[in-house]
C-alpha cells in the first residue's frame, strides 16, 4: 500500500471518530502567495478526493494581500500557509497561531548573485555591496550573519524592491538578493542569467522548515478531529505529488487556469522540490516538524532582537518554542 493511502486511512479513522463528522465539514485554507508548487499537495488532495473521503469540504481561498497568518489568527480562514518567520514573529506578538504540518523539510531559500560576478567568491565579498530586499528585519539578521560568519563586517546597502529585486539582479542594478531555490531559482536556471548562491545553513544560520500549514489553538481545541482529518488528507496529497509528479503538475495547472501557470516550469519546480528532498526528507518524513529546527530558528530570531511582544518591545526572555507548533495531528510526538 502506498504511503499516501496509509496517511489517508489515518485521516479517515480520525474523521469517523465522532458522529458529527459523518457530514462533510467545511474547512477553509488561505494561501501565502499565488498558487505554486508549495501548495501542490492541497490541490492534489482536493482533486483525488482525499478530502472528500475524509469527510471534509475543503475550500482553498484565493490569494489576497493580507497574510495567511493574519487571516488564520482572525478566524477568516481555518488553516493557512504560514511562513516560518511570520509564524515566530506573529505568534510572539500575541497571534493565536500553531504550525501543524511542515510543508518542506529544509530551507528552500538562498542568497544569490549573477554567476559572472568574479568579485564575489565568498560571503565576506558582499560587504559594501547593494542588496535588493523585501523590507523585513529578518533579512538584515540573516545576511549580516552570513557575511560575519565568513569573516566580513556585515555592512551592506539595502534597496527595498520586493519581487522587482529579481529583475534588478538580472540587469545588474543590485548585487545580490534572496530567492526561493525551487521557484525563482528554477526560473533562473531555465531563463538566465546564470546564478551562483550561498546556502544559509553553510554560514551560521540555522536550517528551518521555511513554511507550514497552520491554524489556531482555538480551532484545535474546538475541532481537533476535523483538524486531524484535514492534515492527514493534505499529507496524502503531498505524498501523492512526490510519487506522481506529472499528474500532480497537471492537477495544479488545471485547477488554476486563471493564473496561467507554465506547465513545464511547474513540473521543473516540483522536480526540484523532490530532488532536493524538500517535500519528503531523505529519511522519508513528510509533514513532520523537527523540534530541533524550531528551537534553533526561534533562538536565532530571539538573539537577533526580532521577536517582539504585542507592544513592539523586543523580548528579554526566550519563549517556549514548543508551544509554537504541534505534531500531534500526524500522530507523532513533538
Amino acid at each position: 500500500m502506498h504511503l499516501y493511502r496509509t496517511i489517508l486511512a489515518l485521516g479517515l479513522a480520525a474523521s469517523m471518530a465522532t458522529p458529527a463528522l459523518a457530514q462533510a465539514i467545511p474547512v477553509t485554507v488561505a494561501l501565502d502567495w499565488t498558487p505554486n508548487t508549495n501548495h501542490i499537495g492541497l490541490f492534489v488532495a482536493e482533486a483525488k478526493g482525499f478530502y472528500e473521503e475524509a469527510g471534509l469540504a475543503v475550500e482553498i481561498l484565493p490569494y489576497t494581500d493580507t497574510s495567511a497568518g493574519t487571516l488564520v489568527a482572525n478566524h477568516v480562514a481555518d488553516f493557512g500557509i504560514l511562513g516560518s518567520i511570520g509564524l515566530f514573529t506573529q505568534r510572539t506578538a500575541g497571534a493565536d497561531l500553531v504550525a501543524t504540518y511542515a510543508l518542506v523539510q529544509t530551507e528552500t531559500g538562498r542568497l544569490v548573485f549573477n554567476a559572472d560576478r568574479e568579485d564575489i567568491q565568498s560571503p565576506r565579498d558582499l560587504d559594501g555591496k547593494i542588496y535588493g530586499g523585501f523590507g523585513s528585519a529578518w533579512e538584515n539578521a540573516l545576511i549580516g550573519t552570513i557575511i560575519r560568519h565568513d569573516g566580513g563586517t556585515g555592512d551592506f546597502e539595502t534597496v527595498t524592491l520586493g519581487t522587482s529585486a529579481y529583475e534588478a539582479l538580472a540587469n545588474g542594478a543590485v548585487d545580490f538578493t534572496l530567492e526561493v531555490s525551487t521557484w525563482e531559482g528554477v526560473k533562473a536556471e531555465r531563463d538566465g542569467p546564470a546564478q551562483r548562491a550561498f546556502r544559509y545553513a553553510d554560514f551560521g544560520v540555522p536550517d528551518q522548515h521555511t513554511s507550514f500549514l497552520g491554524t489556531t489553538g482555538t480551532y484545535l481545541a474546538e475541532n481537533g478531529q476535523t483538524a486531524k482529518a484535514f492534515i492527514n488528507a493534505s499529507r496524502a496529497g503531498y505524498e501523492y505529488a512526490v510519487a506522481n509528479p506529472d499528474e500532480a503538475t497537471d492537477i495544479l495547472v488545471g485547477a488554476n487556469a486563471d493564473v496561467l501557470l507554465d506547465r513545464d516550469f511547474v513540473r521543473a519546480s516540483l522536480q526540484a522540490l523532490i530532488d532536493g528532498n524538500y517535500l519528503q526528507g531523505e529519511n522519508g518524513e513528510i509533514g513532520t516538524i523537527d523540534p530541533a529546527k524550531m528551537e534553533a530558528m526561534g533562538s536565532f530570531l530571539f538573539e537577533a532582537g526580532i521577536l517582539r511582544d504585542g507592544d513592539g518591545t523586543p523580548l528579554t526572555k526566550k519563549p517556549d518554542f514548543t508551544r509554537y507548533y504541534s505534531n500531534d495531528l500526524l500522530g507523532t510526538a513533538p
